[in-house]
């Protein structure tokens, strides 16, 4: 399959995403936002700037880790699953063709300063110059991003020029009042122009053909949001310094009106030129890229199948540019310029608020392709920040906008009932999520339960074939390990059987096919062989398997299933696993595999002669033991129990926790001590023995803080600061 070249450099990167933001925000909207808050206004852009920074650091994250997506409406449907998918992607396709629409009614402003057209024309100037945009996009022209490019160089190099004029023509006594309306005032006009940068996460549609996205996909990110954060803010300040605010607070054409005060009739009609370019040049890219949200959509089956039909030469999404369009002249016709700008900014709040939650939901749940090469700094704080801000900008921008949002989701939920039911994907949330989220978001049925268990059947076009009962430990193998020979090698020291099953498992996302990933890749035949020798040299039964899923937790729940083994043992990085509203597979699986579970911590030890094993007293020291004793064998090794009591434990308690842990002790076979020691620090205590062994054996904790049963994302203290390799086990029985 054909690959799009990675042919844009970080200059032509920043362009597109300062040409994603340069129009309606700067050529019409500062003067119906210094309406609300005063002169204060450039102070509401700055904050603006601020309050979207965390969507731009996360879809930076987001587009390093599938950077051959198309963007927020993926992330979403990806992280969410295609109920949210639905409901974003009609949000963001309205977004875009409100922001349009306005770009169009300010495009008609500065027309007729150059034609003599009544000022109540401008609509339906608006509505004709969209009809010859729809043509433009259904027939296509060649070389339009070329186009783009000039138009944005032009639109810079003009308002850089009347910066140097401007700025220096700033009269005090027009800056006040400087709080129209108070903090009220500010917060809503913070709201009314945060759809002015939306543009700056534009890149991440084009993730595929940037060179070296790592590290230009963030940098171009903040670089223009930097720099259009500088002029937006400096243009804002320049009107409200030169303009008096009765006049700019309705004025749909405030640069036009800057430049005829600043240089007369001449200079005046060339910034309505410049006006009349950028304008029609934003509503034309506006469309164009609006236009695909309902396409792709539909390809995905979440929208009407004929949505998705492209002209038979043009090769162009004919019928959803002609939705769009038709959705953007009701708009023109129908709503007020206030009105539409709102609405489009309440509709792009609510999906970069996702955009930070599919960070937070990603990384928690630890899925197996989710690999970004850049990821957000001050996680997850930045992203919180962008949550909970995006929701107060939501509150500020008023009921009409709020309202819309709810009916943007009843509308989503309706649409996917009628038509997203026949998608097969599944959002991440829903296969980790715990119940309180899970049951928030979805509703199972015994139906879909039916045919969520037919679905995860191990068949020949699956794996390689059933599997016999015969194997004592399966050892799933997802790719992070730091050596898969000696995770195997651990599983067989545990093994009470003789045979022990290796499965690789590839996790894909739910829109890639499994055909496309189930031939055998240079790593999986590369592991083969090296489990091959291991199983010589060892004198170990090792049969091996690759696996191609959507759904990892389930497929390795299948596989202790059908093998009915003792022991699943996987790789571990010491994470905890166990948060309220998302989980890694991993802590899933601790809560509802029938068989015991191993996770091991590499540390890169290669021979365990010196076992610790650290347990709480009483809790199910027989078996720990038991399972140390078989490890200690197959590496003919010694081991110490090490019980760790509180200091004020009575010397009676310690003298019978002797006893009981002596005679567990004289039943095993493998040479093995017993230390008792008395700690206020039992983290510190444990780290200092693990000094002297090579490997530590716990039991699962029984307890986390606040934050790790939230989030999930806490570390086991014990194993984390483990001198040694960390075997932690959880024994049903």
């Amino acid at each position: 399959m054909k690959k799009l070249q990675r042919s844009l450099n970080l200059s032509s990167v920043i362009a597109i995403s300062i040409g994603g933001m340069l129009g309606s925000g700067i050529f019409v909207l500062p003067g119906l936002a210094a309406a609300k808050t005063g002169s204060s206004v450039w102070l509401a852009y700055l904050l603006a700037a601020i309050c979207i920074l965390p969507a731009a650091l996360s879809k930076s994250e987001l587009a390093t880790a599938m950077p051959s997506s198309g963007g927020t409406y993926v992330y979403i449907e990806r992280a969410f699953g295609p109920v949210m998918g639905t409901i974003s992607g009609i949000g963001l396709w309205l977004s875009l063709l409100l922001k349009s629409s306005f770009a169009l009614v300010g495009f008609g402003a500065y027309l007729s300063v150059l034609v003599d057209i009544d000022f109540g024309y401008i609509k339906y100037i608006a509505i004709f110059f969209l009809g010859l945009i729809m043509l433009l996009n259904i027939y296509g022209v060649k070389k339009v991003g070329k186009v783009q490019l000039v138009v944005v160089s032009f639109s810079l190099t003009g308002l850089f020029l009347l910066l140097i004029f401007g700025l220096p023509n700033v009269s005090q006594d027009l800056l006040e009042p400087v709080f129209k309306e108070g903090n009220y005032g500010l917060i809503s006009t913070i709201a009314f122009v945060y759809i002015s940068y939306a543009g700056v996460t534009k890149v991440a549609a084009i993730a595929g053909e940037i060179k070296n996205p790592t590290k230009n996909i963030p940098l171009a990110m903040l670089l223009s949001l930097v720099i259009m954060g500088i002029l937006y803010v400096s243009i804002a300040f320049m009107l409200v310094g030169n303009i008096p605010l009765e006049e700019l607070g309705t004025d749909l054409k405030p640069i036009y009106s800057l430049a005829f005060k600043l240089g007369g009739e001449y200079i005046g009609y060339a910034a309505a030129v410049l006006g009349v370019i950028t304008l029609v040049s934003m509503a034309n890219s506006g469309v164009l890229a609006a236009s695909r949200f309902p396409f792709a959509m539909s390809r995905d089956k979440l929208f009407p199948e004929y949505m998705s039909k492209i002209h038979p030469t043009k090769l162009t999404p004919v019928v959803t540019i002609v939705m769009t369009c038709i959705l953007m002249s009701i708009a023109i016709l129908f709503l007020d310029v206030v009105r539409i700008a709102k609405l489009a900014s309440a509709f792009m709040v609510v999906s970069f608020m996702f955009v930070n939650l599919c960070v937070i939901v990603l990384r928690e749940t630890g899925v197996q392709w989710y690999e970004p090469t850049y990821k957000s700094p001050l996680y997850p704080f930045i992203q919180l920040f962008g949550v909970v801000s995006g929701a107060v900008l939501l509150v500020f921008l008023g009921m009409i906008p709020m309202l819309a949002v709810f009916a943007l989701v009843l509308l989503g939920i309706l649409i996917y009932y009628m038509y997203g039911t026949k998608s097969a994907r599944t959002g991440v949330l829903k296969l980790y999520g715990h119940r309180p989220a899970s049951y928030l978001l979805y509703k199972k049925t015994k139906a879909s339960r039916r045919v969520r268990k037919k679905k995860l059947s191990v068949n020949p076009a699956f794996l390689d074939g059933e599997f016999s009962s015969e194997e004592g430990v399966v050892v799933p193998l997802l790719g992070n390990e730091k050596s898969t020979e000696m995770l195997v090698e651990i599983g067989a020291a545990i093994n009470r059987r003789t045979k022990l099953l290796a499965v690789d498992i590839k996790e894909v996302p739910n829109q890639t096919f499994l055909d496309a990933v189930l031939d055998d890749s240079p790593r999986v035949n590369s592991i083969a062989r090296r489990l091959s020798g291991l199983a010589k040299m060892r004198g170990m039964d090792v049969d091996f398997e690759s696996v191609a899923t959507h759904e990892i937790k389930d497929t390795i729940h299948e596989l202790s299933d059908q093998t009915h083994c003792d022991w699943l043992v996987m790789g571990w990085d010491g994470r905890a696993h166990n948060g309220i509203f998302v989980g890694n597979p991993l802590g899933w699986l601790i809560s509802h595999i029938n068989s015991d579970f191993a996770l091991f911590k590499d540390n890169g030890v290669r021979n365990f002669s010196r076992i610790l094993l650290a347990l709480r007293p009483g809790r199910k020291d027989k078996n720990f033991v038991a399972v140390v004793d078989r490890i200690c064998k197959f590496y003919d090794g010694s081991f110490t129990l090490l019980h760790i009591v509180p200091e004020n434990t009575s010397d009676e308690l310690i003298l019978e926790m002797e006893m009981v842990s002596n005679r567990i002790l004289s039943k095993v076979t493998a040479p093995g001590n017993l230390k008792i020691i008395k700690s206020k620090n039992a983290i510190e205590t444990v780290y200092n023995f693990s000094a002297d062994y090579d490997l530590m054996v716990l039991g699962t904790p029984e307890k986390d803080n606040w934050r790790n049963v939230l989030f999930g994302n806490g570390k086991d203290k014990f194993a984390y600061n483990s001198a040694c390799s960390v075997l932690r086990l959880t024994m049903k029985d």
